[in-house]
């Protein structure tokens, strides 16, 4: 089958006879920041050039904010609480060029909430693994 891709800003557009499919052109990896024991449970986009890794090791999590490509010093956040809690518990922001965190919070037994920024763009998800 025949294709043609085309890179628009950062994202990479297949065309094909059955229709266009548009991925990331190289989304961010797990880069094995929170330590040797802990696996990635969980991960979700920050905008379009970065991804928050929820990781988990024997009722710790950790997260970390990570961008497609090392780049200038720009503005990054990675935040982590128990759910039942109203503010951030644990949080790592400020200038970075490639990640924020890592940032751990013991919650077995508990929801999390847990939230990546890069730049302007924002993503938090809620009351997510239980237990």
């Amino acid at each position: 089958m025949k294709f043609r891709a085309l890179v628009l800003g950062g994202l990479v557009a297949a065309s094909t006879l059955a229709g266009t499919v548009t991925s990331p052109a190289s989304a961010a990896s797990y880069n094995g920041s929170c330590g040797s024991g802990y696996r990635v449970i969980d991960s979700a986009a920050v905008g379009s050039n970065a991804t928050m890794f929820l990781t988990y090791n024997n009722g710790w999590n950790c997260l970390v904010t990570i961008r497609n490509t090392k780049g200038t010093a720009h503005h990054m956040g990675a935040y982590l609480k128990r759910s039942s809690v109203e503010s951030w518990q644990v949080k790592n922001e400020g200038n970075f060029t490639h990640f924020a965190g890592p940032i751990y919070l013991q919650a077995a037994g508990s929801c999390i909430d847990w939230a990546g920024a890069d730049g302007t763009a924002y993503n938090a998800k809620y009351r997510t693994h239980c237990g």
